[in-house]
């Protein structure tokens, strides 16, 4: 039987929600009305489904939501022609492309385009590049989403060593920066593995607060976990509607504390979102 503690990240994103509805009214009573654009390319049915979830947050939130729902057959001229609109858009604090977008366009070049300051994904590289330097601008929502996460549940990071198993640009890579960085929450001694690294279980039995990042079902078994240490799952990978984690669930019989199947890094990232949209639109308010 398990008796690792649960880290859900449900009562985080409440927190970070309930910050975030402050700021909005602030800002409204000021006369400024605070806006998430969200732009879908095409007909993906689960797509569509993850902006009618954002377009319900921000009406909770108290966010307009201008959206833009192109032909999956558009050029990446016309595509590129509504981030422009966006982006000169006074009235538009932050825009989301919805990923990923029809394979004939190149959305890495799109992103690119984007008013970095308008980007609530904090993927766009001059925003990488903020984050690499420790300059302030929207940080990439998992990554941010898994700093308060721990910071929510009091799992202590500062000078402990953490392993993140997975390198990726929107996951691994900047979530090592993040945590590496000089504050409270995070100071952390950070090690990036993967999987081109033969005896990468080397690394990830000597972490105390293990991360999976790694998009590869049930790579982290129990004997790969230092027993007690904190585990996070943030790789998943989806067959069909089911949702394939990389941490399998015998791990929390060695961990001192996990992410449950469902409900753990997700809502987080959610979240996130709108706390970045949020301080771009107090960063475009004078």
């Amino acid at each position: 039987m398990s008796n690792a503690r649960l880290l859900p990240g449900a009562p985080v994103a409440e927190a970070v929600l309930d910050d975030v509805k402050a700021r909005v009214a602030r800002l409204r009573e000021r006369g400024v009305q605070p806006s998430l654009a969200t732009i879908l390319v095409g007909d993906d049915d689960a797509s569509a489904g993850y902006i009618r979830i954002k377009q319900k947050q921000a009406a909770e939130l108290g966010f307009a939501s201008p959206h833009e729902h192109l032909s999956g057959d558009i050029t990446q001229d016309d595509l590129l022609r509504v981030i422009a609109g966006f982006n000169d858009d006074k009235d538009v604090h932050g825009v989301l492309i919805q990923y990923p977008i029809p394979a004939h366009l190149d959305y890495d070049a799109a992103l690119q385009t984007l008013d970095p300051d308008k980007d609530v994904d904090g993927m766009h590289p001059l925003n990488m590049g903020r984050l690499a330097v420790g300059l302030p601008g929207p940080l990439p929502c998992t990554p941010a989403g898994i700093e308060a996460l721990l910071a929510f549940h009091n799992i202590p990071i500062s000078g402990r060593e953490v392993v993140i198993l997975g390198r990726g640009a929107t996951l691994g890579r900047p979530l090592a920066m993040l945590l590496a960085q000089k504050r409270p929450t995070a100071n952390a001694a950070v090690t990036v593995v993967h999987t081109g690294v033969p005896d990468w279980d080397r690394y990830t039995r000597r972490a105390d607060v293990l991360i999976a990042a790694a998009g590869v079902p049930g790579i982290i078994q129990p004997d790969h976990v230092k027993p007690g240490a904190v585990v996070v799952g943030a790789g998943v990978r989806y067959e069909g509607r089911r949702l394939l984690p990389d941490v399998d669930e015998s791990c929390a019989d060695v961990a001192g504390a996990i992410t449950p199947r469902v409900g753990g890094v997700g809502p987080t990232t959610v979240a996130m979102l709108f706390r970045n949209a949020v301080s771009a639109a107090e960063r475009a308010t004078p």
